[in-house]
């Protein structure tokens, strides 16, 4: 059987599709998942079919730690929903107790996910969970400390591309990751096909202060109508 390889600390590829995260709190899953021990470590199995971003970390042309926040970074994860993917983070980012002193920012509108990610948080120190509408920079700016290293934004909503410019305007560091994942059937507002859909949301973040690293098809892993935009940020965020 192959060796791991070490995507970055805590997080590792297994096999072709199998991607597993340095449990923050030994003995929980947070939806469901599996986990294993190995020597003292616990690790999560992180499924690529239920998160865009571990989607992406298998999709990816580039090397995948590219696309991941470091250890005690400041993330800001924009649409957490119930905190699945945002636990994973918090593993990377924060480890146990937050002995990595990071901070992830969960932003999420709706009061029944909110509750989960309060409770989640109960149990992963330096996760801030934020109710409220993220796409205004009013909802984030109490909780955040300084600019964000890295950004994620998971939004059913029109104009998803616009609302990430204006939202790593004010948050994303220069130099700082960002995410963007981007559901076609949201895009009611415009016209054609996903494949236009997708071109347009491209030509946006292009004509923005941030380099569009990557487009990530995620069709591979059951999300057809997804793909993820890797960017960076050019400009001194303001």
């Amino acid at each position: 059987m192959p060796k791991p390889v070490k995507l970055g600390w805590g997080v590792r590829r297994e096999g072709r599709s199998g991607i597993w995260t340095r449990n923050a709190v030994k003995g929980v899953s947070v939806r469901g998942e599996r986990r294993k021990r190995d020597s003292r470590i616990e690790w999560r199995a992180w499924d690529p079919n239920r998160s865009k971003v571990a989607a992406a970390l298998l999709g990816t042309n580039y090397d995948p730690a590219d696309i991941l926040p470091e250890p005690g970074s400041t993330c800001l994860y924009l649409g957490a929903s119930y905190g699945g993917t945002v636990s994973f983070v918090h593993d990377m980012i924060c480890g146990s107790q937050n002995h990595l002193k990071g901070q992830i920012i969960a932003v999420e509108i709706a009061p029944r996910a909110m509750r989960e990610l309060v409770a989640l948080a109960s149990q992963r120190p330096g996760l801030v969970p934020v109710l409220g509408d993220a796409r205004l920079p009013h909802t984030v700016s109490p909780y955040i400390r300084g600019k964000a290293d890295w950004i994620h934004q998971d939004l059913s909503i029109a104009d998803q591309a616009e609302t990430f410019v204006k939202m790593a305007g004010a948050f994303l560091k220069p130099g700082g990751t960002g995410l963007l994942s981007l559901k076609a059937a949201s895009e009611r507002s415009s016209d054609g096909d996903d494949d236009t859909r997708f071109a347009k949301a491209e030509r946006i973040l292009g004509e923005s202060e941030l380099e569009v690293v990557e487009r990530i098809e995620l069709a591979h892993h059951h999300q057809e109508q997804h793909v993820v935009f890797h960017v960076r940020q050019t400009a001194e965020s303001g």
